[in-house]
Order: C-alpha cells, then sequence, then structure tokens
C-alpha cells in the first residue's frame, strides 16, 4: 500500500510543474504584449512629436533663407505682409500652426475616411507603410531647402501617425485592454522622449538636421516592436483581410466584456462577430461615440491652441534661455504632464472627461490673456502652467479609449476605436485654423 501510495503522489509533480510553467508562460506573453504597445506608442507618435518640436528651428531656417534669397517665395512675401517690426512679441512671419496643419490635416483625412475601408488592408501591411513614412520624415527634412520641402516631410510624419494610431488602437482589441494603458503612456513617452532629445541634442550643439537624422532608428524600432515582440492571437488578420468567425477563447472573451462587472460564464466565444458591420451598425456606433469624441476635440482644441498659437508668443527676454529654447522647454514640459498622466490609467480612470475639458478651456484663456497683458512674471510661471496643461490632456485621451473599449459591444469595438481617433485629430486641426489669425494679429500690435 505505501508503494501504491507513493506511485498516485508521483504524478502530481510534474502537473504542479506544468501549471507553473504555464502560469509563467502566460506571464511572459503578458508582458511581451505590454511592452510591445508601449514601444508602439512610443515609435508611432515619435517623429510627429520631433515635428512640433522642430517647428520653431524650421520656420526660422526658412526664414532665414528667404532673406537673403533675391527672389523671395510668394508664401514668405504674403505671410510678412501683416508683420510688423515694432512688434512686442519676436514672431517667426509664419506660426507655428503653419507646422501644425500640415502635421494634422493628413492625419484628420485618414482618420475620418480609413474607418469605413481600414479593415480590408492587414495589419502587417499598415504597419510597413507607417514606417516607410517615418522613415521618409528623417531622411527628407533634414535636406531640404525650401518651405514646400519642410512642409512635405510634415505630411510624410503626419500620415505615418495618423494611420498607425487608429491601426494600433483598433490592434488593442485583440489583447487584453491592459495594452490600452501601455499604448496611452507609449505614446506620452514619445512626447517626452522626442521633445527632449531634441531639445537636448540641438542644445549641446547638434545641429536640426542632424538630430532628425539621429532619429531614423525610430522607424526600425516600430518594426521590432509589432513583428517580433507583439504574441498575436490567430484570429488577427496580419497578411490577409479579416475572416468574421467566432473562434476567440473564453479567457481573451472574458478580459474584453463590456463590463468587469459580469460574471465570467455569461460570456462566450460565440458572442463575437460573424459578419461585417452593415453601414446602419456604423452609424449606431457613430452616434453613440459622440458623447466620447466631442470632449476629446474640446480638449485638444484647447491645448493645441496654447501650444502652437500661443507658446511662441511667450518670450521672456530678459532669462538665460533664448527664445528657441523657450520654445522648446515648454514643449518638453507638455510632454511630461502627457506622460504622467497617460502612465495613470492603472491606478485612477476618469469617466467625465467633459471636466478636463472645461479645466484645459481655463488654461487655453488663461494663457491668452496673458499673451496680451504681459501679467506673468517669468517663464518658470508658464512652465507650470504647460506641466498642468499636458496632464490634463494626456488623462482625456487615455480615459476617453478606456472607456470607449470598455462600454462597446465586442462586435463594434475594433470599429469603435478607429473611429473615435478622429476627436482629437479634429480639435487639433481647429485649433491650428485659430491660431492663425490670434498670431497675426498679436504680431501687428
Amino acid at each position: 500500500m505505501e508503494q501504491a501510495a507513493s506511485v498516485n503522489v508521483d504524478p502530481a509533480q510534474p502537473s504542479d510543474s506544468n501549471a507553473m510553467c504555464l502560469w509563467c508562460s502566460q506571464q511572459l506573453l503578458k508582458w511581451r504584449d505590454w511592452t510591445g504597445f508601449w514601444l508602439l506608442g512610443l515609435c508611432n507618435n515619435f517623429a510627429y512629436v520631433v515635428m512640433l518640436s522642430a517647428a520653431h528651428d524650421i520656420l526660422k531656417e526658412q526664414e532665414s533663407a528667404n532673406a537673403t534669397s533675391p527672389t523671395p517665395a510668394p508664401l514668405t512675401v504674403y505671410v510678412q505682409a501683416g508683420n510688423s517690426s515694432s512688434s512686442p512679441y519676436d514672431c517667426n512671419p509664419v506660426s507655428t500652426a503653419a507646422v501644425l496643419l500640415a502635421d494634422i490635416l493628413p492625419t484628420l483625412i485618414i482618420k475620418l475616411a480609413a474607418p469605413c475601408v481600414i479593415h480590408k488592408l492587414p495589419y502587417g501591411f499598415r504597419v510597413l507603410f507607417c514606417a516607410l513614412m517615418a522613415a521618409t520624415v528623417s531622411s527628407w527634412c533634414p535636406f531640404s531647402s525650401a518651405m514646400w520641402m519642410s512642409i512635405l516631410g510634415v505630411v510624410f510624419a503626419s500620415v505615418s501617425a495618423g494611420l498607425g494610431e487608429l491601426s494600433f488602437l483598433s490592434l488593442t482589441v485583440y489583447f487584453s485592454r491592459d495594452v490600452l494603458g501601455a499604448w496611452g503612456s507609449g505614446t506620452g513617452g514619445a512626447g517626452v522622449a522626442g521633445a527632449f532629445l531634441y531639445s537636448g541634442l540641438t542644445q549641446v550643439g547638434l545641429s536640426p538636421q542632424v538630430t532628425l537624422q539621429i532619429m531614423l532608428v525610430v522607424p526600425f524600432a516600430l518594426l521590432i516592436s509589432y513583428f517580433f515582440l507583439l504574441a498575436p492571437p490567430p484570429t488577427l488578420p496580419q497578411w490577409r483581410e479579416k475572416q468574421y468567425a467566432a473562434v476567440v477563447s473564453e479567457e481573451r472573451q472574458q478580459l474584453m466584456d463590456d463590463s468587469e462587472e459580469e460574471e465570467p460564464g455569461e460570456s462566450t466565444p460565440g458572442t463575437r462577430s460573424s459578419g461585417p458591420l452593415t453601414p446602419k451598425d456604423k452609424l449606431h456606433v457613430i452616434r453613440g461615440l459622440m458623447r466620447f469624441v466631442f470632449p476629446l476635440a474640446l480638449v485638444y482644441f484647447a491645448e493645441y491652441f496654447i501650444n502652437q498659437g500661443l507658446m511662441e508668443l511667450l518670450y521672456f527676454p530678459n532669462v538665460f534661455l533664448s527664445h528657441a529654447e523657450q520654445y522648446r522647454w515648454y514643449q518638453t514640459l507638455y510632454q511630461v504632464g502627457v506622460l504622467v498622466s497617460r502612465s495613470s490609467l492603472c491606478c485612477i480612470k476618469i469617466r467625465k472627461v467633459w471636466v478636463l475639458s472645461l479645466l484645459q478651456v481655463v488654461n487655453a484663456l488663461l494663457l491668452l490673456l496673458a499673451v496680451r497683458f504681459h501679467f506673468l512674471p517669468n517663464p518658470w510661471a508658464v512652465f507650470a502652467i504647460i506641466l498642468y496643461e499636458g496632464l490634463l490632456g494626456g488623462a482625456a485621451y487615455v480615459n476617453t479609449f478606456y472607456f470607449i473599449s470598455k462600454e462597446s459591444e465586442d462586435r463594434h469595438r475594433e470599429f469603435a476605436m478607429a473611429t473615435a481617433s478622429v476627436g482629437d485629430s479634429l480639435g487639433i486641426a481647429l485649433a491650428g485654423l485659430a491660431a492663425f489669425p490670434v498670431h497675426r494679429y498679436f504680431c501687428s500690435l
């Protein structure tokens, strides 16, 4: 009997070992997915952030080139018409909003049109195209010799970031909802890494051209993160058009339930889609997204009105930082705030995003009055406000997409995540348009 008992005990040992191996394997896959989405967020937004940080230098360089040219470009003659040499503001003849519009309008067009047709293009091809566009930015802009060439490089960055954002947000529906926090944190990290590296490298003496060329490594990191780090499920349409079959595992289905309060038994593999969304379905989803899209658009309108319409005008001449350096560090501190708040999803979730929208509008009005009446004593006061601005904007972004993912039906979630991404781009584009007359008004004083 003792021998029989020992025989009964032995098989349990490999069983425990197998359970431990399975647990370790699951943790490794979870770590790979989280890290992969963090790096995807970082790489996807990197070129976009760098081009906004370089906006002042791009315009300054083109201004200098046009000033020494015997035949100035028509665009420069036109925008300088309203500028005054006696203006108390150290203005570029073209607002940095010009770079912003070139950076966001292609993104906005893509986000408006793509959700209806993008499902026909497998994810693998989308990622390759995004990496190609991002690489073009670092290899094109350093050698631009005219305004239109610089703006075209900015357009390439916009196309890459826009297509990448809606694709990777849609991609999150194939993974645990935890990867949304990783994506948001990565996009915030792109802001800090892009703005800080550009500011730091130019501060130590490297030219903007050399700095942009160094950042050519980022598109290759994007490819490595997607193709070698992520552990995609078999249902992911990597190289072929999506097949609508209900083959989602029960474990993954539970992770993607609409409500965390639902019992696991209520979710079954068969609850996923068995066919594509009809136009009526998509219209229904879009109507439901309005309560998320409008607050998100308002947040981004207010913060990018600050960033590209007012930041350049918030100049303090009697400090050790030059105008260009002050602008770069405004952008850097803004991105620090974005990083902190986009990484906060694991700690705090804010359902009422409209509150963040209103607070951001108050920020914009405060800084608009500060530009007009010069009541802020030094750049350090602006630094604090800009950091707070970044915290509001980042929190609005990550919480919006978290609750869209949480509250959307399984069948609608992929389309909803892609469509809602138009909110931030719409707000940014409107901010760029509003910044032009404001910039011209203050520069003409």
